[in-house]
This record gives structure tokens, sequence and C-alpha cells, in this order.
């Protein structure tokens, strides 16, 4: 399920052109300057590693490229289909075109994967949840031109739901339809942004094909992604704990990100047996490419704010009341 390239020995081994089916998940290997001489397997591969210093967005940068390749064979083989299908779409979405038709690719495969036996499988290990019930999942008012937002689950790290999803929807439409609206800031209460969806709700969905038209429907993403096409940076989201799943894939649609010190970043979906399903194969792509979209999502590691920002994933950062800008 995973394929290591070696990239001190690639020079016999070049990447097929226009390959007739899926490549799967292919992880190439190298020093930085063996990455500097091989650009054909930077761009085929699902991601490259290294233990060198690199400003490649196609590769990370790791400190044990052996213990990383172990915890993607684990992981790869533990969740097979998931990986697979991760890395179709990622190689199949334009994140530089309009978004609708990546989401509508992303929320399609996210509906296969939530009918296969992997996601069965997390939930029959998961066991009985229950959603609790909490009020005013979304806050949102107006400071004069601008409109705040934030999530209001904190008991919960404001893990994102049904309710809040249609909470959030409401009034990211306000602001579509309200041209006096010139602002927009994103943020959570409590201890974190959001770390993404709530687990106790995973597998309630009707069907699949329902859970698809939900979500691409009534979709924050690409109502976010509008905003920011006629606001740019003044669609802002301000993240601080927890940013996961779609949390960052969300807060990633904006057209500015300021990262508090204590800011986590990551994809954590497929230990569900999933992929990112809030457009976070567009969102996140978008900022740091697809190679690194992989490695979080594959890999199941967060970054901190350091590394958010080196890769673009965020625009700005706070070290106390000291902001750095990228």
């Amino acid at each position: 399920m995973l394929r290591v390239v070696q990239l001190s020995n690639s020079v016999s081994s070049a990447p097929e052109a226009g390959p007739a089916s899926p490549p799967g998940v292919i992880v190439g290997v190298g020093s930085a300057a063996e990455i500097a001489k091989d650009q054909s397997w930077l761009q085929a591969a699902t991601f490259t590693l290294t233990e060198d210093a690199c400003a490649d967005r196609r590769v990370v940068t790791v400190d044990s490229v052996p213990e990383t390749l172990a915890e993607l064979r684990t992981r790869c083989e533990h969740w097979p289909q998931a990986s697979s299908v991760c890395d179709d779409v990622l190689r199949t979405v334009a994140p530089e075109g309009p978004a609708l038709a990546s989401v509508l690719t992303e929320s399609l495969a996210y509906s296969t994967l939530q009918s296969g036996p992997e996601f069965a499988r997390w939930l029959e290990e998961r066991g009985p949840a229950r959603m609790p019930e909490i009020a005013h999942p979304v806050q949102a008012e107006r400071d004069g031109d601008t409109l705040r937002i934030r999530f209001n689950r904190p008991q919960r790290h404001n893990a994102f739901s049904t309710d809040a999803r249609a909470a959030l929807l409401e009034a990211l439409t306000v602001a579509q339809l309200d041209p006096s609206v010139t602002g927009i800031v994103l943020s959570g209460n409590g201890p974190s942004f959001c770390s993404g969806g709530d687990l106790a709700e995973f597998g309630t969905f009707a069907d699949p094909a329902s859970a698809h038209l939900a979500r691409t429907r009534h979709s924050p993403a690409l109502a976010l992604d509008a905003l920011t096409a006629r606001l740019g940076r003044c669609c802002r989201a301000d993240v601080h704990g927890r940013v996961l799943g779609s949390g960052l894939e969300m807060a990633a649609f904006c057209g500015w990100i300021e990262a508090h010190e204590d800011s986590l970043f990551g994809l954590p979906e497929l230990s569900l047996g999933l992929i990112p399903g809030a457009g976070g194969t567009v969102s996140v792509t978008r900022r740091i490419g697809r190679w690194r979209t992989a490695y979080l999502v594959l890999s199941g590691r967060t970054v901190g704010t350091d590394t958010a920002l080196n890769w673009g994933l965020v625009d700005a950062t706070y070290v106390g009341a000291q902001r750095v800008a990228q």
C-alpha cells in the first residue's frame, strides 16, 4: 500500500509518465543534495521525506526518516482504503481553480469511505455515543462593518457539530447578502479554536448519499471561499489551541490566518477511516500544496505554529503580545 523511492537510486527508475491507473501512495526519501537533483520524483511522489532542511513544499523535514516511514507503513496498512482514496483525491482536485468542483470530488470520496469497512470498524470500536445538547453553538455579532463569528462549544474544544454548521452557515450567509459587511473574524471561545468534527455525532447520517448532499448544499467551506474572494485578507481566522480537522479546513479558506503560540494543527481523519471532508483537500492544499497536506493526513502528526508559519499554513503568529508575520 506504500511504495518508498530512494532518490539516490531513482535515476534508473524514473516515474511513469501519465500512468494508466492511480499510482498509489509513493514516499520519496533523500538528502537535500539528492532532492535538488531529482525533480521528477518530487513531483510524482505523494510527498518526500528528508532529515535535512528543505523549503520545497513537496518535501517534509522530519527528525528520523526510518521512524516516520515505519509509522506511515503501519497507518497505510491499517487504513489501506482511506490512505489510497486520500492520495487519489489530492492528485485529482485542482486547488488553484474554483472550489466547487474540488469540494464535490472530496465529498463523493468521503461518502464512499463512510460506507466502507474502515469507518465501520472505527464506529464499532468507539461504541455508542451521546451528543450533548449545547445551546448557541456559534455566536455572531456586528462590530461596525466587521462580523465577528465565534465557535461556542468550549467544553468540547468547539468540536464541529451539525447544529454548529447550520449556525455558522447562517452567519456567513448574512455576510454574503449584506454588502456593508467589509470584514469577518472567525474565532473560538474557550481553550481551542475548533478541534474538528464532534466524534459523538459521527455515524448518525441517514446514508452516505444524503450526507454528501448535506455537506455540499449547506457548505460553510464554499461560503467562506466566496467571502474570501470578496474580502481578501479581511476575511480572517484568529486561531488558538486545537486547530484540527474541519477546524483547520475552514480556517484555511480564510484570506488571512493569525495563530496564537499554543496553536496545534492537524488532519486526523485517517484514524477514522476517512479523509478531510470540510473542504480541506482544497483549502489546506492551496496553502501548503498537496504533498504536505498528504503528509498531515497520512502521518496523523500535528505541527505547531513555527512549522505552520514556515509552510504558509498560517500568515502570522503571536508570541505573547508580539506579532510575527510570514
